[in-house]
């Protein structure tokens, strides 16, 4: 009669020798229980890191306006260059006679031309030669202080279709001067000039180009701003 082990008994009981788990299997137990902390944590890092990028894509960006001084106001009024703030017209009426002695110096002739002129005459100022010198700023306060260029007359010319010879006469002893209508278009040229100085064309250029210089500057951003002008 042959004693069997029953089933579910040890090992030992079945005649069949223990098995040990060993150092290798601890080792590779925990190993892989790192393994899966490890990928339990990169996991969570991931996560986290997602939620703080969502986080700051779904923020407004914040913006902050900064405003500077600008460095070249000089250059801005310069921009301007000539500026011709002021046009005058003027008409004149300029007669010239050319007495000449004829027959031994016994008679009298003349040649002699009526012209009537008209003629336009422009002023302003040169801000091409504003220096750096003459431009003062304080960005902190707004304030400004400019000394411009004294105004001037830009040109003073006759209107051709305007102008005309009302009377041309020569005597008959006379030679006539084909240069006298040069000469009296010259005089109606000076004479317009100075018409124009003396109705104060140079007054008017002057506030009007000191008006258009502040409306520059304040839209610089300069709140307050003084203007003088150079002796002329």
């Amino acid at each position: 009669m042959s004693l069997e082990a029953p089933e579910g008994s040890a090992p030992e009981a079945r005649g069949e020798p223990a098995r040990g788990i060993g150092a290798a299997g601890v080792a590779l137990r925990l190993g892989g229980g790192l393994l899966v902390l490890a990928l339990v944590g990169m996991l969570g890092v991931g996560a986290l890191l997602s939620a703080l990028i969502g986080a700051l894509m779904a923020e407004e960006p914040q913006t902050r306006t900064v405003t500077r001084p600008t460095p070249s106001v000089v250059v801005a009024i310069r921009d301007l260059s000539r500026l011709e703030t002021t046009r005058f017209h003027m008409e004149r009426v300029i007669e010239m006679h050319q007495r000449q002695r004829r027959l031994l110096d016994l008679v009298e002739a003349e040649d002699s031309i009526l012209l009537v002129a008209a003629g336009d005459v422009s002023a302003g100022v040169d801000l091409g030669a504003l220096e750096e010198g003459d431009v003062q700023v304080q960005w902190e306060t707004r304030q400004a202080q400019l000394t411009l260029p004294a105004a001037e007359i830009f040109s003073s010319r006759l209107d051709s279709e305007r102008t005309f010879v009302h009377r041309r006469e020569t005597d008959l002893l006379a030679e006539r001067d084909e240069r006298l209508e040069s000469s009296a278009r010259r005089e109606a040229e000076r004479s317009i000039h100075e018409a124009a100085l003396e109705a104060g064309i140079l007054e008017r250029a002057q506030e009007n180009a000191e008006r258009t210089v502040r409306g520059l500057v304040t839209s610089l951003g300069y709140e307050e701003v003084e203007i003088r002008f150079r002796a002329p």
